[in-house]
């Protein structure tokens, strides 16, 4: 059969696609991408797709694996990320199988039989294992279908996780002429992208590059003052959630670890200094959820593939933003809400910047670009997907994401802090550049410390100029130096200079605009919650299930989730199936599934019915959650700014009593009417400068492309009107219905 004639009798089968997704995996329908990406396998088109981690990369090969004659190889750099994968495709009834040195000598043996009889759809290699020649020389002569390539940003130099044996990739996927390849990543920018489809030999690849944003997933930076009790305190909110703890080096991770035992918390360290068999032993565990919590360094987490991971905190910084986006990318992969942390100071900035500089020079230069990266995503004052995104290539305009620190506060506004500045850096200056934040903040304030006199540091001038503000306030200020880079701190002795900036300023040559009070922060409840975890779920039948599911998986040796995922229980606990037919309707639960574990699990389902008087529910009859509504402080500026207006001030007015620009009224009004408030929309075009019939313009571009986005309508206005003027419509518009 030649390829055309292949690849038309492949193509009807997209409707078999589609059937193995439910019947198979149990799932309802494709995520975003998916469809397309598979349809371009199966039409053995070369393939890149750039997908979020847990956006559902894995049945993008999976899928067509099973709808192909011959089998699929996929080539991972992690043996547990194979064995986890090996696993759930066992669970669900797929023929599955790895090569790797974690086999005893009979079982690499017996996978090689499988291979030679074409009893596998799908065969996991580690890319050292496929370089082999005896390998490789096997698999030549057998009918190779797919070639995907898991985390292939490993390829590019220009990535985070370069690793040279990828690189060789490329002649083998030569050597498989009716093979199509898939390049598959969760982190790659947009040169990263271009370096892979070269360094693979795609040929014409089409690329797939799905949204970068993690909807699920709760940003929040913190400043780090206090980082064990602020852990603590983080961890308390999520007392029997799993998460993962990321620190900078292998001696933090063990005291942290045991810090946290010590306080009641369960918890297990991992990094390159344990020995294999404790590193893999304790990976285990939380993957099986004997344990809650691993502290770990960046050398754990590239093969974990838990869905329920609730939560990632950054105790220290990591060293680019792609690392930082990969980690947080391990919590909820399920799609139900997590919670990402990051402890953020300006020393971890230091110390990182003392390693580039042992670097070569060539490579300073790129990893300086990273870390820039990550500070302007760390020192942003506004919606933490903005900068998050665009590092990716990604435009994000909604006004408030619901889901990071900012966007569930109030961003204060920038304002002149030129005089206080100068304050601070003329007492720099005045003690020769010598000391640090603590001993300049110590000055100005006026404090009796013994270091201060010890120095005769109160006799200066600038003794005790700076009470008007409060100790966090000047640490506020002095971050906001740093951020704009006025002053630099030297690593060795932690001592302060001033810029060619900081000369500036002194002279009055220059004014200096920021933030001295930081943002107030909410608790992080309610946000973007998914359809699943906004059902209304029995609390008490769901911790059976996970008991039920805790039993059969160490009865069986596998973690929980192969078994089922949360989001599968939260279904049974809330539809209550009490048939093997309401049963297969599950969210996840595949004919494999129900045929293996439906009796387990409809039993005590169907007897807590019986005792507590419940009915089972028709879940296609249930109407789909209208989403949330985010509520506002009443303590916060957009409701104190709401209710200005809706007494009678103008935007103009309230811009002048709280002194702030229109703008951020604007802006405020947007986040008052967006929590579900009303107010009159015919006061709210005076705030426009535009004229009547490029008023009329915008209206038309809102009513084309919806009022949820702006970067839209900017474009579909050739730019020429300003974001600005487009609030206000959009605020008019809203405020109108």
């Amino acid at each position: 059969m030649n390829q055309t004639e292949k690849t038309l009798n492949i193509m009807p089968d997209l409707q078999q696609a589609e059937h193995i997704l439910h019947d198979v995996f149990g799932f309802e329908e494709f995520r975003s991408l998916q469809k397309d990406i598979i349809e371009n396998v199966l039409r053995k088109h070369d393939t890149l797709a750039v997908m979020p981690t847990g956006g559902g990369k894995s049945l993008c090969y999976q899928i067509p694996a099973l709808i192909f004659d011959g089998f699929t190889i996929v080539v991972s750099p992690l043996i547990s990320l194979m064995k986890d994968q090996v696993d759930q495709l066992t669970a669900y009834g797929v023929s599955a199988s790895y090569l790797n040195s974690s086999l005893s000598p009979r079982d690499y043996q017996n996978t090689l039989d499988l291979i030679r009889r074409n009893k596998l759809d799908l065969l996991y290699l580690a890319p050292e294992t496929l370089l082999k020649g005896n390998v490789l020389n096997l698999l030549t002569g057998l009918n190779v279908e797919c070639i995907a390539i898991d985390e292939a940003h490993c390829i590019s130099e220009w990535g985070h996780d370069f690793r040279p044996e990828y690189r060789q990739l490329a002649n083998v996927t030569r050597r498989f002429e009716n093979a199509v390849t898939l390049g598959l990543t969760a982190t790659a920018t947009l040169r990263v992208q271009k370096d892979i489809a070269v360094s693979l030999g795609l040929k014409n690849a089409h690329t797939f590059v799905a949204s970068f944003n993690r909807k699920n997933l709760y940003l929040n930076v913190e400043s780090k003052n206090n980082a064990l009790q602020q852990v603590i305190n983080f961890l308390r909110r999520h007392e029997g959630d799993s998460g993962i703890i990321y620190c900078f080096s292998r001696k933090q991770v063990d005291q942290l670890s045991q810090d946290l035992n010590a306080n009641g918390f369960n918890s297990l360290p991992y990094h390159a200094g344990l020995a294999e068999q404790e590193r893999a032993k304790n990976q285990d565990a939380f993957i099986r959820d004997e344990v809650n919590i691993i502290v770990a360094t960046i050398a754990f987490g590239m093969g974990i593939d838990k869905p329920d991971v609730r939560f990632v905190v950054h105790h220290d910084m990591p060293r680019n933003i792609e690392s930082y986006y990969q980690q947080i990318g391990r919590a909820g992969r399920d799609g139900l809400q997590a919670d990402c942390l990051f402890l953020f100071s300006y020393g971890d900035a230091s110390k990182i910047r003392y390693f580039i500089d042992q670097k070569a020079e060539s490579e300073q230069r790129v990893a300086e670009q990273h870390l820039q990266k990550l500070m302007e995503y760390v020192e942003s004052h506004q919606c933490r997907r903005i900068k998050l995104l665009q590092y990716f290539g990604e435009h994000f305009n909604e006004p408030n994401c619901g889901m990071c620190d900012f966007c569930t506060g109030d961003t204060p506004e920038k304002e002149n802090i030129t005089i206080p500045v100068q304050k601070f850096l003329s007492t720099m200056a005045r003690t020769d550049q010598k000391f640090g934040y603590h001993h300049i903040k110590n000055i100005l304030v006026g404090s009796r410390r013994k270091e201060v006199l010890k120095f005769g540091h109160n006799q200066l001038s600038t003794y005790g100029i700076g009470k008007e503000f409060s100790r966090p306030e000047w640490k506020q200020l002095y971050r906001e130096l740093m951020k704009q880079d006025i002053i630099v701190r030297e690593f060795e002795h932690k001592s302060l200079k001033l810029t060619p900036k900081a000369v500036e300023i002194l002279k009055g040559e220059q004014e200096v605009f920021g933030v001295i009070e930081e943002p107030q922060k909410k608790n992080q409840t309610g946000g973007a919650k998914s359809e699943i975890e906004s059902l209304d779920f029995n609390k008490n039948l769901f911790a059976l299930l996970k008991e039920k599911r805790m039993d059969l998986a160490q009865q069986q040796g596998v973690p929980p989730y192969v078994i089922f995922a949360d989001t599968s229980l939260i279904e049974m606990a809330y539809y209550f199936p009490q048939s093997k037919e309401s049963f297969l309707k599950v969210h996840g639960v595949g004919r494999a599934k129900a045929e293996k574990y439906g009796t387990a699990f409809l039993n005590p389902i169907i007897e807590f019915c019986k005792e507590q008087g419940l009915k089972e529910r028709s879940k296609s009859g249930q109407p789909k959650k209208s989403k949330a509504r985010k509520t506002l402080s009443k303590t916060g500026r957009p409701y104190e700014v709401g209710h200005m207006f809706l007494q009678g001030d103008t935007i103009t007015d309230i811009a002048t009593k709280i002194d702030v620009k229109e703008s951020t009224v604007v802006g405020y009004l947007l986040k008052f009417v967006k929590a579900g408030n009303k107010i009159p929309s015919d006061k709210i075009l005076g705030a426009s400068n535009l004229s009547r019939s490029n008023l009329k313009k915008v209206e038309q571009a809102f009513t084309e492309h919806g009022t949820d986005m702006l970067r839209p309508v900017f474009e579909a206005l050739s730019e020429k009107i300003t974001y600005d003027e487009l609030k206000v419509v959009q605020l008019y518009l809203i405020a109108k219905g």
